[in-house]
């Protein structure tokens, strides 16, 4: 964890009453690089193109968003409305991922109050996001640890959902650190996950600098890697948890979902209770974003296809309950396969 995805920095910003710092992840692992982040436009466009993501990171962005609209409107003399519309477009700049909206509505309300307020409770987001990742981290490697009958174990990811998709510490790779801190891990395989590549790029940058073993493979291999018995379990993020318990996630979660039925081996999707949208019924409800083609058909600038060929590039998909073994929280561990709903078991907790 020698780097965090996000933070607030006191020192920055152009009136010195500090500004949002970002970590441009579009450019690791080859080049560390923060953004100073002091207009929404600027923040909107980091989002959009990923220099800052991952569904546990985005509210503490969003949150630290609207102080960042309310710096702006100061500077700018903006009004009531004009300030509410800005809000509103860090609050829609995903559509799938459900907890960049929900980080803005919990400190929106609290704009009245004053700037001050609304960063006390964006600094607090971050900070419970960061005891949440521990906690789900934990009872997820319990629940593996129960149910997988080997001394040390194989994991499958998909995506990155680290320190750097999150406040701090983790979800489905915050459970790899758990499992790897017992004593308890032995190799870990990282998706590439097409076509930003966030798992060879980010995941095995995380696991690379803790020293945790691992290799990446193509997504393609993820399937083959899974029947021929080689891991135990795959873990992965998530950005929206419907109330059946169907899960959106990084395109591909799905092939792995399957390929985990048929081995008889278990898919867990580790994710802060945020992630769980109670509202959405089930996951065909979910809005699937869809990136630009050219991620697909262009590798760095260069195209790779015929020019005549366009590229489809759904962000994410959706996994049927029946797939997902177990869902881990910081509220505990449901298991939607084995039937139980995500509206039905801990939501009092």
């Amino acid at each position: 964890m020698s780097l965090l995805a996000l933070t607030w920095d006191d020192a920055a910003g152009p009136d010195g009453r500090g500004a949002l710092r970002l970590l441009d992840q579009t450019l690791l692992p080859l080049t560390t690089e923060y953004l100073v982040v002091e207009r929404v436009d600027d923040l909107v466009g980091a989002i959009e193109r990923l220099a800052v993501r991952g569904a546990p990171a985005t509210p503490s962005a969003g949150a630290m968003g609207v102080v960042v609209a309310m710096d702006e409107a100061a500077r700018e003399g903006w009004d009531e409305a004009r300030l509410a519309a800005e809000v509103r477009r860090v609050r829609d700049a995903r559509p799938t991922a459900v907890n960049l909206a929900w980080g803005v509505d919990r400190v929106a309300p609290l704009v009245p109050q004053g700037r001050d307020a609304v960063l006390a409770a964006a600094r607090q987001l971050a900070a419970e996001d960061e005891a949440a990742n521990r906690e789900l981290s934990r009872l997820a490697a319990d629940w593996l640890l129960a149910r997988v009958d080997r001394p040390r174990l194989r994991v499958l990811t998909h995506c990155n959902a680290g320190v750097l998709a999150t406040s701090a510490w983790g979800t489905a790779l915050g459970v790899v650190r758990e499992l790897h801190a017992r004593g308890r891990l032995e190799f870990v395989y990282a998706d590439e996950t097409r076509p930003l590549l966030q798992g060879a790029r980010l995941t095995a940058w995380e696991l690379a600098d803790e020293g945790i073993p691992h290799a990446v493979q193509v997504d393609g291999a993820a399937a083959s890697t899974v029947l021929r018995g080689m891991v135990d379990c795959a873990v992965v993020g998530a950005d929206r948890i419907a109330a059946n318990g169907d899960v959106a996630n990084k395109v591909g979660t799905l092939g792995v979902g399957l390929a985990c039925r048929e081995a008889g081996i278990p898919l867990l999707v580790a994710a802060p209770w945020s992630t769980v949208d109670l509202a959405t019924p089930e996951g065909a409800t979910i809005e699937i974003e869809e990136r630009p083609g050219e991620e697909v058909v262009e590798f760095a600038g260069t195209r790779t296809a015929p020019f005549a060929s366009p590229g489809y590039n759904p962000a994410f998909d959706v996994t049927p309950a029946r797939f997902v073994a177990a869902v881990a929280t910081e509220r505990g561990v449901l298991e939607p396969a084995a039937g139980q709903r995500m509206d039905g078991v801990l939501t009092g907790s």
